[in-house]
């Protein structure tokens, strides 16, 4: 019966928090949304190649009663989920399921874990106290996975673009078209790169289905989110726009590139002694300074101390 009454109260808890931060939610996206309209037009414009549209009924009901109906709110967590690789056009409602199941099925299976398998089972404030913070947890869970795997995605790719920079010019001196080129390179890593060769494949069918160069060298920039990518699209988009050659640009953008990789190689490297410091201070210097200091204090306890208490050894 306790239990039954805890379940109850936690739940209730949960529906009024839930319905309270959407009705904050919706205020504070109500209040900035002219702020966003410029944002909200250019996200939305951005995927002209794919179906946005939501067949499934029970995703369509999601997407209306959650705050992803806010088309600029859906844009920004599309965006994010698309950094971290999850680019297909259900990703956000599924965000908010996980997030939804996450924040429920947590504090339920503390609740039933806590009254069927402990022998001594947590009641009163200790059991609300672990059952929120278990729903906060729930709900931040999903947005602290998508940050971290947007982050590790970037680094990859970032790791991975001068190799295939290397490819491509390799491909347009040897007489390809860039267009070709990224057919071809996207292939050749297909194995060893495989996030930038998902990217180029991606551009190679958005300038089959009729894209301009530009707009799909922009939105694979937008989808990575990489420096090195961002300026190549500018380099590529300014030599065609000044006709210049395209191989001797990214020839040398190339070798510019090999560079910034050799540096931040070796900034890692000049690192290493910094951050070897503090385990050397804190874990092999008192064993040292013990080491050394070892046989003076025996001798002190051995000779001197009973010396001090009037002792002959």
């Amino acid at each position: 019966m306790m239990l039954m009454i805890e379940l109850l109260t936690f739940s209730v808890v949960v529906l009024v928090v839930i319905a309270l931060a959407r009705e904050v939610e919706r205020v504070v996206v109500q209040r900035r949304r002219l702020g966003q309209q410029a944002f909200a037009g250019r996200q939305a414009s951005a995927p002209l190649l794919t179906n946005l549209t939501v067949e499934n009924s029970f995703f369509r009901w999601v997407q209306s009663s959650t705050s992803i109906s806010d088309p600029a709110e859906r844009s920004k967590i599309r965006r994010e989920l698309a950094l971290a690789g999850f680019d297909f056009r259900s990703a956000p409602i599924w965000y908010k399921i996980i997030g939804f199941v996450l924040a429920i099925g947590l504090p339920l299976s503390y609740l039933l874990i806590n009254g069927f398998l402990f022998a001594k089972p947590a009641t009163g404030f200790t059991v609300m106290f672990i059952a929120l913070s278990l729903c906060g947890i729930g709900l931040l869970l999903p947005s602290s996975v998508v940050s971290r795997l947007a982050t590790m995605r970037r680094n990859q790719i970032e790791r991975e673009f001068p190799d295939a920079l290397d490819l491509m010019v390799v491909c347009v001196e040897a007489g390809l078209s860039l267009d070709a080129g990224f057919v071809r390179v996207g292939q050749e890593v297909r194995e060893s790169h495989p996030r930038i060769a998902q990217e180029f494949g991606r551009v190679s069918e958005e300038l089959r289905a009729g894209r301009s160069r530009a707009e799909a060298l922009r939105a694979m920039a937008d989808r990575t989110d990489v420096d090195g990518i961002r300026s190549f699209v500018a380099l590529v988009v300014q030599t065609d726009a000044l006709g210049a050659s395209i191989a001797q640009a990214l020839r040398t953008y190339s070798a510019e590139m090999r560079e910034t990789r050799y540096l931040k190689a070796e900034e890692r490297a000049m690192r290493i002694p910094v951050l070897m410091s503090v385990p050397i201070v804190t874990c092999m210097l008192p064993v040292i300074v013990g080491s050394l200091m070892l046989p003076a204090i025996i001798d002190v306890i051995r000779t001197l101390l009973p010396a001090l208490a009037g002792h002959h050894v």
